[in-house]
């Protein structure tokens, strides 16, 4: 087996668990490495530090499969290393059926990652060693979890910087287009094919619950309060509006709720779960509007969602225009001018909601990205944070993993001063627990997730 051996000045981070060893931290290598194959690494004193498989086409030249001396990557070894990622979403999502299978590195099978739709897998091979082992890993899978079908989804750029193709298409049994799962007792459909990534994003499910503390408690701002009524000669307690009314719409104290860059509504389906009033599904892409409808449709929610196919930006900056000149016709009024232009009428726009949910795709794809990556974060957040009503919660995300966590809220923090608002902070979390992160590799944290209450600042 080949041996590579580090340099003496570098940092120590494979010693600090971190799974990859880049081209320019090698010293040299000894034997014939071969690309996919394993490789014994060395630190320049000639002392064991792990194995690896080696890719000459990558940056990234050596992933870390081991901190053992490890002969090779046969049925065994993958069998253990699934049914060990199997064992820990069933401790952690006991009720769960649809997960994150395998999280590459952070489950230690470095370049894969598989998603358990059902009873169908969907796995992405992003490395060329798990490439130069695919027959040995479907295998395995079928073994571990006998699935009625397994598709390939590598249809990802990163692919080519490995030396590889895209590919997708099905690797194993059956599987049809569009698969059913649940989330947090949700039905939805995901479409495997022609969907982001593998169809879905499971690493927003304990955010997307998070909601349920949002979405009601509203009615009371309407003016509707509960009231003590006699109803065929049972006392009730029953919603009452300011006329006296009793109030009939079963979802009066909830929440109007906008999700911004919704791709299959999911956020939507929670809100409307939850007990949300109107929610205004937002995206970019028609087909992923046309998943959410169905998704919607499927739950019965239809009667409170409307679709907008439209660019986020445009949308939020076209609201956020009109809000901003309906506030200030207002502040105008209040300090007593006598007379307000009013010769450019205000369009219909300029809605507000109690709840404005942003989780755009990353924004930065590497580190000469973060500053324009900002700009944009902040362009949505400030917009959209002045289409929130007083009092009410933005709800905002990054999966830009170049994005540090604290220049995200820093973003933030920033949109909040040039649009007058006041934040107060009130979750922040990351990805859900199918998405373990080794302690030390900041690669796996890449989801910033927070829930902010916003205020006028006076």
């Amino acid at each position: 087996m080949a041996q590579v051996m580090m340099k003496q000045k570098r940092k120590k981070r494979v010693e600090q668990g971190h799974p990859w060893i880049f081209g320019n931290e090698i010293e040299q290598i000894t034997g014939e490495a071969e690309p996919g194959q394993l490789v014994h690494v060395y630190n320049h004193h000639g002392h064991f530090l792990a194995t690896g498989y080696y890719n000459p086409h990558s940056q990234i030249r050596v992933r870390v499969i081991s901190y053992e001396p490890l002969q090779e990557m046969d049925a065994a070894f993958f069998e253990t290393r699934i049914r060990e990622a199997k064992r820990l979403r069933e401790r952690f999502l006991p009720d769960q059926t649809s997960f994150r299978a395998v999280y590459g590195e952070a489950d230690f099978l470095p370049g894969l990652v598989v998603d358990k739709f059902a009873d169908v897998l969907v796995v992405q091979i992003l490395s060329m060693g798990m490439e130069a082992h695919r027959e040995i890993l479907l295998k395995a899978f079928v073994n571990v979890y006998e699935p009625k079908g397994i598709y390939e989804r590598s249809d990802v750029p990163v692919r080519e910087l490995e030396g590889l193709e895209q590919r997708t298409g099905l690797l194993y049994g059956t599987a049809e287009r569009w698969v059913e799962i649940e989330e947090n007792g949700i039905p939805m459909q995901v479409d495997i094919e022609q969907g982001q990534k593998t169809g879905y994003f499971f690493d927003q499910r304990e955010n997307r619950a998070f909601l349920q503390h949002l979405v009601r408690g509203w009615g009371e701002r309407s003016g509707i309060q509960l009231q003590e009524m006699e109803i065929d000669g049972d006392i009730q307690s029953v919603p009452v509006n300011k006329n006296g009314k009793v109030v009939q719409f079963p979802y009066w104290d909830g929440a109007t709720v906008l999700e911004c860059f919704a791709h299959t509504g999911s956020f939507t389906l929670h809100a409307c779960q939850y007990g949300a009033k109107k929610v205004t599904c937002l995206d970019v892409s028609a087909h992923a509007i046309e998943t959410a409808k169905q998704n919607v449709q499927r739950n019965g929610f239809e009667d409170r969602v409307e679709f907008v196919v439209e660019d986020a930006f445009e949308y939020l900056r076209r609201h956020a225009k009109v809000v901003d000149e309906k506030q200030r016709r207002a502040r105008l009024l209040q300090q007593g001018a006598e007379k307000v232009d009013t010769s450019k009428p205000l369009t219909e726009e300029g809605r507000t909601w109690d709840v404005v949910i942003l989780d755009p795709p990353a924004f930065a794809k590497n580190r000469k990205a973060i500053e324009s990556a900002c700009r944009g974060y902040k362009d949505i957040n400030l917009h959209g944070m002045k289409l929130v009503n007083e009092g009410g919660y933005l709800v905002t995300a990054s999966c830009s993993f170049h994005v540090a966590p604290d220049v995200f809220l820093a973003t933030i923090e920033a949109a909040a001063v040039d649009a007058g608002k006041q934040l107060r902070l009130i979750h922040f979390d990351g990805a859900g627990k199918d998405h373990p992160r080794i302690q030390g590799v900041d690669e796996g944290h890449y989801l910033k997730f927070a829930v902010f209450e916003v205020r006028t600042r006076k």
